[in-house]
């Protein structure tokens, strides 16, 4: 499945997106507050593209066939957090180069289209840190209403708080 919007084309992962994905994933302030690593080589990305990101319902956000960023749907089991067994969970980053355009959002609003008309679902999750002050105000642009407070464990071990939200069709 390809999705496209005014500026961004959603499509499949490609394992030739390796070097792009290095190249924002490596950054420390992209994965960790995400739940994530940075990534350490060429070769780690491409091992996430062929196993994480092979998932379906999972997209690279980008711009002029570069890949930027990334968008999915999480389905139970496979979601972050419990959120029943019919669970569905949007998850999301893009490079700090793209901070700040409204691109995520974009590339959300079109993706929840096509879970709630395509996909037929009925409810969407999604988390993030309360430090994530960006990740809130993209779920908050998206309509997404406070759900309940949980907790989790960040890739060092230690307890972190977040803000579970929800969004109905």
């Amino acid at each position: 499945m390809i999705l496209k919007t005014e500026r961004l084309v959603l499509r499949p992962w490609k394992e030739s997106d390796a070097e792009c994905l290095y190249h924002f994933a490596k950054n420390p302030k992209i994965g960790p507050i995400g739940g994530w690593p940075p990534h350490e080589s060429v070769d780690e990305s491409l091992e996430i593209i062929k196993t994480v990101f092979s998932k379906k319902e999972t997209y690279a956000i980008t711009i002029n066939d570069n890949a930027i960023g990334a968008i999915g749907l999480l389905f139970y089991p496979y979601t972050n957090h419990f959120w029943g067994e019919d669970g569905v969970e949007l998850g999301y980053w893009i490079g700090e180069e793209y901070w700040g355009q409204g691109l995520v959002v974009e590339a959300a609003e079109e993706l929840l289209k096509h879970a709630f008309e395509d996909l037929k679902v009925e409810k969407i999750h999604a988390s993030c840190r309360y430090e994530n002050h960006q990740s809130k105000r993209v779920l908050e642009k998206l309509r997404f209403e406070y759900f309940c407070d949980k907790e989790n464990t960040d890739i060092y071990g230690n307890e972190t708080r977040e803000m579970a939200m929800f969004l109905e069709k």
